[in-house]
């Protein structure tokens, strides 16, 4: 599978790339409202993201965007970013981590072979802290049957395998001029010290905690406030 993106017209002329993170896909930003239009990836493939999304760029004849990266998606988005940094003018980094253990892919990948369903719902309800009522319900009426019952084990075990490897390497983006990393400090999934980390590799980088927010935390009510 090779990723394919789509343009949402939100009247903005900017465009901001929104790339998804693990057992997730493009509508889970359907509540973000940032002063873009979107370039969403309808199909989404780490491997592949940073050479389909430039390609699509110049068929589309369009010169710089913004990347938005959540997560998974945040090594997605550096690895963009690092190879075409001509192309970046700002990159946005949501809830991420310098890597993955190996260890605890692993551990994941078993609980998934033995009961996806299960663990699906615990991790996605473990994306959310105790303060945020809203997003967990919005994502619970939108998202979370559709999620738990279509994302295959085949697909989400390709995922895992692409964080076993994936990486984010500060040097590699000292030619993005424009970085700013969001962060949950109620994240589970990703602690914010290890966001930190990242943060302390790229000295011209802005970090902005969420003090109530978990591991989704565009989904968070204050997230509008501090991102625009």
């Amino acid at each position: 599978m090779r990723s394919r993106f789509k343009i949402i017209d939100r009247g903005f002329s900017d465009l901001m790339v929104m790339v998804p993170g693990w057992a997730a896909d493009y509508r889970i930003f359907a509540p973000v409202e940032l002063n873009y239009s979107y370039l969403l990836p309808v199909e989404f493939c780490p491997l592949d993201f940073k050479s389909s999304l430039s390609e699509y760029l110049s068929a589309m004849s369009i010169d710089r965007v913004s990347v938005f990266g959540w997560s998974m998606g945040g090594f997605a988005a550096c690895e963009f970013a690092s190879k075409y940094p001509e192309k970046v003018r700002e990159l946005m980094l949501l809830s991420v981590r310098k890597a993955y253990r190996e260890d605890e892919l692993k551990e994941i990948a078993l609980k998934l072979e033995k009961n996806k369903r299960a663990f699906l719902y615990r991790f996605y309800l473990d994306c959310f802290s105790s303060h945020e009522k809203e997003g967990r319900s919005w994502f619970r009426e939108n998202l979370l049957e559709e999620y738990i019952s279509g994302m295959s084990v085949e697909y989400l075990l390709s995922g895992l395998k692409y964080l076993s490897k994936a990486r984010i390497c500060a040097s590699q983006l000292r030619g993005v001029k424009n970085i700013k990393i969001f962060h949950g400090e109620k994240d589970k999934i990703a602690p914010i010290q290890e966001a930190l980390e990242v943060k302390s590799y790229l000295p011209n980088a802005e970090f902005i905690s969420l003090n109530m927010a978990g591991h989704i935390v565009f989904l968070n009510k204050a997230f509008k406030k501090v991102s625009g």
